[in-house]
């Protein structure tokens, strides 16, 4: 039984050794581009399967109500030739206008390398629905990249968003493996953008020497310290709900009267007012919004179908060289677009003030005030 065995062993070990030489004696008719080829898409595929267990597959773009800057498309478009930057953004939103020069500028030094930027414009406003507002603002920030319509929270809930802005990058296989909420982190953008461009131009075949500087901006309006600023404040019934005299939440006309001591993060209305959901509007000239800040800038998203005058007071005299952008030298702001108006720029810094607001004309729309 054991010669039997043995025997058995010798000839399988002699086919074998048989198989061995005769793999070697074909071995140099084997292409081996055609090796090297199969072995990395072997490896491109194991990517794949590995990015599939770690990230999330791109959501298409849903119930668009407009194109700008480009006709009707889908990510799916772009899936296996370009990296995509997703912006969701808004365009009355002032930590959205201070991302805009950052992803302004990767888009024109990535475009030719295969990053293509989508701006998602999902509206926290009625009037950021209209396609012709959108329009201005994207000619007023320089968005040359294609900025799509999200009036109905189509895409911003197929990503499951909650915030403005906030940025997705999507990788050449299609999936999201970059996430990043509200401003900063742009470096850190920046360099992924990099790293995921590099494997586009590996996987593409193309001979692409990738940039390797970060941008750099000084941008108008950052907050550069870690002084505390006040909350961001809501008019409208909807949010109001830091309205210091009358009833928050309440809609309709009131007649309100502005007490004579004011508490830091409470605002005041003084006057006729009319109560919206997203607003306040005043009903008669000469009435007030007072409100005690802390921080070093003020902006305000407001508009006036007609037209109105605002005049723009600080710690009980009119703001002078503190005015913002959009403050004439008289202190006085003329109201008519629905946009964010710059009201204040301190520039010894931020502090607690008391901003004071007279209305010289009736039918201003109050929607918010932030603070840098």
């Amino acid at each position: 039984m054991k010669h039997t065995r043995l025997f058995a062993l010798l000839l399988i070990s002699i086919a074998i050794v048989s198989a061995i030489f005769y793999l070697q004696s074909k071995k140099t008719s084997v292409d081996v581009a055609q090796i090297a080829s199969d072995a990395e898409i072997v490896v491109a595929s194991l990517n794949v399967e590995a990015k599939a267990a770690k990230y999330d597959r791109a959501r298409e773009i849903t119930q668009p109500a407009g194109f700008i800057n480009s006709e009707p498309f889908k990510l799916a478009d772009f899936i296996g030739k370009q990296v995509i930057l997703l912006d969701i953004w808004t365009y009355s939103c002032i930590n959205c206008q201070r991302t805009l020069p950052y992803i302004t500028s990767w888009d024109a030094k990535y475009r030719d390398d295969g990053l293509l930027v989508v701006g998602i414009h999902s509206p926290e406003f009625e009037f950021e629905k209209d396609i012709e507002n959108v329009k201005k603002a994207v000619e007023r920030f320089g968005i040359k990249y294609p900025v799509v319509l999200d009036n109905d929270f189509g895409t911003w809930h197929a990503y499951r968003n909650s915030y403005w802005p906030r940025k997705y990058l999507i990788d050449i296989d299609g999936f999201v493996v970059y996430d990043h909420i509200g401003e900063g982190g742009y470096q850190e953008t920046e360099e992924k953008i990099q790293e995921l461009l590099s494997e586009r131009a590996q996987k593409l075949g193309e001979d692409v020497v990738m940039q390797s500087t970060i941008s750099e901006f000084v941008v108008a309006d950052a907050i550069t310290d870690r002084i505390p600023r006040s909350p961001e404040v809501y008019f409208g019934a909807w949010r109001n709900a830091t309205l210091g005299n009358g009833d928050p939440g309440m809609l309709g006309g009131f007649e309100l009267k502005a007490p004579r001591k004011f508490v830091r993060d409470i605002f005041y209305l003084d006057g006729s007012w009319n109560i919206f959901r997203e607003y306040a509007e005043n009903a008669k000239p000469d009435a007030r919004i007072i409100y005690r800040y802390s921080g070093d800038k003020v902006f305000m998203v407001a508009s006036a179908e007609n037209g109105a005058r605002i005049r723009i007071f600080q710690d009980g005299v009119p703001i002078g060289a503190s005015g913002g952008e959009d403050v004439d030298e008289n202190g006085t702001v003329y109201i008519r677009e629905e946009k964010l108006y710059k009201l204040i720029d301190n520039q010894d810094g931020a502090a607690e003030h008391l901003l004071e607001i007279i209305i010289e004309d009736g039918g201003l729309q109050a929607f918010t005030f932030t603070f840098g």
